[in-house]
């Protein structure tokens, strides 16, 4: 995931995008106003190109939809668990950096907007299985790793993910640290 929105900041853009930047733009548009925000004109603007560009890359809108959907649960999620499988020796600490990317790249409203998109899209809803898959899996092995049976890992794991979806208002707990003291409390054992 090299391309990002920022780096375009302030400049006019080239017609000479790649598949890739127009995904990229769905996805701020998506997690932004969800799928209502989803058209051609908003992803025009949001790139700075004519429509028309738009067809250089795609057949029609149903097929970027389709698209978009796949990026989310392939491309993005596995990349990125990938690279932190690469990057974090520590299962916790693999745990934390899944935690601070998300928040960093906005991926909790991302993932909030693609279950909303999958109530009324079958590639939607199977990309969002296949992302939750993925999550799981990697937090599972994780969890696991750090001295808990599977069950119980697949459970600590189940519970760190809908943590990191949820956006309840807790005004009494210190929400910076929050995630961080939710991983030690379902991630470390008590030795």
């Amino acid at each position: 995931m090299a391309f990002t929105l920022s780096s375009i900041a302030g400049s006019a853009r080239s017609p000479d995008l790649s598949p890739g930047d127009w995904l990229e733009a769905g996805q701020t548009l998506l997690r932004r106003g969800g799928l209502r925000a989803l058209k051609l004109r908003p992803l025009a603007d949001e790139l700075r190109v004519s429509t028309g560009s738009f067809y250089h890359h795609f057949v029609d809108f149903d097929a970027y939809q389709g698209r978009l959907a796949e990026h989310f649960a392939e491309a993005q999620v596995g990349d990125l668990v990938a690279a932190i499988r690469k990057a974090e020796a520590d299962p916790v600490g693999r745990i934390r950096l899944l935690a601070q990317t998300v928040r960093r790249r906005g991926l909790s409203r991302l993932s909030i907007a693609m279950r909303a998109w999958a109530e009324s899209d079958a590639r939607a809803k199977a990309a969002v299985e296949r992302h939750d898959e993925i999550v799981l899996g990697f937090l599972t092995d994780c969890v696991e790793a750090s001295g808990f049976p599977r069950h119980d890992a697949a459970v600590r794991a189940y519970a760190l993910m809908m943590l990191g979806l949820g956006k309840v208002h807790a005004p009494h707990l210190h929400m910076p640290t929050l995630m961080e003291e939710l991983i030690g409390i379902l991630a470390r054992p008590a030795h």
